[in-house]
């Protein structure tokens, strides 16, 4: 609450005030005030009826000035930190605008100095890269054909590491290159699983495990064979050769050993197929070797495939030496068919040059295969199911080299 306080200013003097504002609370000011007497006129007679006084408010105007007093220093204050923090912002701003500025000069003076090419120049490095490389390329394959010349390998093996794309197949004295054909099944084998055993027998292992079946084939050329021995030797299954036809005449021969053979098998518990070596020159002659072959299994358990062994001879003048391609994939088609018919599974045996030279692999996908290839790794990307993988084998109970076969397939667990 505020008091005010009237004075006659013209009975006190300065000093007066000055001791009243002192010792006062309030604050001293001047007001106009109207004084009249008690019959209405001003009591001092001025003529205006106005008279001035001086008014003291008890309001503490002290206290707004202590108040102002400390807003004040605060405030610059304030202000002063602003301009402060700016001037930083604006300092570290140069600065990173000064180093970007450095590294953009530096950029540009690296520019400035590397060289320049004309498009000549450039053809000519270019050329100097490939031929650089070509020479290294060169010196490389020429250093894996001395090795291989150097460790015996021989020229096909040094041809197939050098054409990998395709199969090269050494025949009458020459080399045939043939592109591998996505067309054709391709076997799944993975070849560093073939593994030859303790007793140079091969296997196929999978996760530790042998899945693959030990086969033999024979004929009159493994004379007397003590079949009860070759049992006991682990052979699971045996190609018994049933008989030729000609190379010159034609003749059907039936093998001498092929009863002793067939009986001495199954008699100790060896699963057994046969074989057929075919001399046919037409689709006619195929099927007569099929009904050959058909008559003398009558009375035999045979659980392996009927195969015809498709061979170019050495015979001098052989009957077949005209045939065409198409002329011996004919010959394979129409003895398979007639086996497939009797209920036997057909098989064609054969080498690289059957496959790729004597047939046309692609007219005989339904039929299964049987592989020749004395050497390792694997060299064949299509599909087989039986490896004959040596011509030299030893089994006991037989008493010279025999051929030895691994078997993808259990034919004797399919009835």
């Amino acid at each position: 609450m505020n008091h005010k306080v009237f004075l006659d200013i013209e009975d006190m003097d300065r000093d007066e005030i000055g001791d009243f504002s002192r010792k006062g609370t309030g604050d001293f000011s001047w007001e106009e005030t109207e004084d009249f007497s008690k019959d209405g006129r001003s009591s001092r007679g001025r003529g205006d009826g106005f008279s001035q006084r001086g008014v003291f408010h008890a309001s503490g105007r002290r206290k707004r000035r202590r108040r102002r007093g400390i807003f004040l220093p605060v405030f610059l204050c304030i202000i002063a930190l602003a301009a402060l923090t700016g001037c930083l912002i604006l300092v570290v701003k140069n600065r990173l605008l000064e180093t970007e500025r450095n590294e953009a000069m530096a950029h540009l003076d690296a520019a400035n100095a590397s060289p320049t090419y004309s498009e000549a120049q450039v053809q000519d490095m270019i050329d100097t890269a490939a031929t650089d490389a070509a020479r290294q390329k060169e010196e490389e394959i020429l250093g894996e054909v001395k090795g291989m010349m150097e460790s015996g390998e021989g020229a096909s093996a040094m041809l197939r590491a050098l054409y990998p794309e395709e199969i090269v197949v050494a025949a009458n004295s020459r080399y045939y290159f043939f592109p591998i054909l996505d067309t054709l099944k391709h076997h799944s084998y993975i070849k560093e699983q073939f593994i030859l055993n303790e007793d140079n027998i091969l296997e196929y292992v999978m996760d530790g495990e042998v899945v693959s079946k030990k086969g033999i084939d024979v004929s009159r050329y493994q004379e007397k064979i003590d079949w009860e021995k070759v049992a006991g030797d682990g052979v699971d299954y045996a190609f018994i050769r049933l008989g030729i036809r000609g190379a010159t005449e034609g003749k059907l021969i039936l093998d001498e050993r092929y009863e002793d053979n067939m009986e001495g098998a199954l008699e100790n518990g060896i699963r057994t197929g046969v074989y057929f070596f075919t001399q046919a020159l037409n689709k006619e002659e195929a099927v007569e070797e099929a009904e050959f072959v058909l008559e003398n299994l009558k009375g035999y358990d045979i659980s392996y495939p009927i195969v015809l062994d498709v061979e170019e001879v050495t015979t001098k003048n052989p009957r077949t030496k005209d045939m065409e391609k198409q002329d011996w994939t004919d010959v394979c088609i129409a003895f398979c068919e007639r086996i497939k018919e009797a209920g036997y599974t057909p098989m064609i045996y054969g080498n690289l040059k059957t496959f790729l030279l004597m047939l046309d692999m692609e007219q005989l996908e339904a039929y299964e295969k049987w592989f020749a290839y004395y050497q390792t790794p694997l060299y064949f990307p299509y599909e087989f199911s039986i490896w004959q993988y040596t011509s030299t084998g030893k089994v006991a109970g037989i008493g010279t080299d025999v051929d030895l076969n691994i078997s993808m397939k259990d034919y004797g667990s399919e009835e």
